[in-house]
């Protein structure tokens, strides 16, 4: 059953998609203009199944000046998101691999977590 957003009626929201990738994971991209970067994940939108790649998809944003708020006019630059079926994870070494999940009971709970289809090494990093 489509679930239908209160602010907007009639637009339809797509439930949450499951994102192999999270903030701060190293990625590569794998299609696109920027094919073969690699790069650090600034943001993940999983509404829209889009990721924030740091020097990723740079577009050019034109900027007035505003005197009152501080804001400097000219030429900035800065990431646009793009899909996240164009980025592979990378392992600790370096290597890009797919995401399988394990499922381990800590204490009385389950919490998934993802492993390198590759090596086999787990990739959810602490701190």
């Amino acid at each position: 059953m489509p679930i239908v957003s209160r602010s907007r009626p009639g637009k339809l929201i797509r439930p949450y998609a499951r994102i192999h990738v999270r903030k701060n994971d190293v990625v590569k991209i794998i299609a696109g203009r920027d094919k073969g970067k690699t790069g650090r994940v600034l943001q993940v939108d999983r509404h829209k199944g889009k990721v924030l790649v740091e020097g990723i998809a740079l577009i050019k944003r034109h900027t007035r000046p505003n005197p009152s708020r501080q804001i400097k006019g000219g030429i900035a630059e800065r990431e646009s998101p793009i899909d996240v079926s164009n980025v592979t994870l990378l392992t600790a070494d370096g290597k890009p691999t797919r995401v399988s999940y394990r499922l381990d009971a800590v204490g009385g709970k389950t919490r998934r977590t993802r492993i390198s289809r590759k090596t086999g090494e787990v990739l959810d990093r602490k701190g």
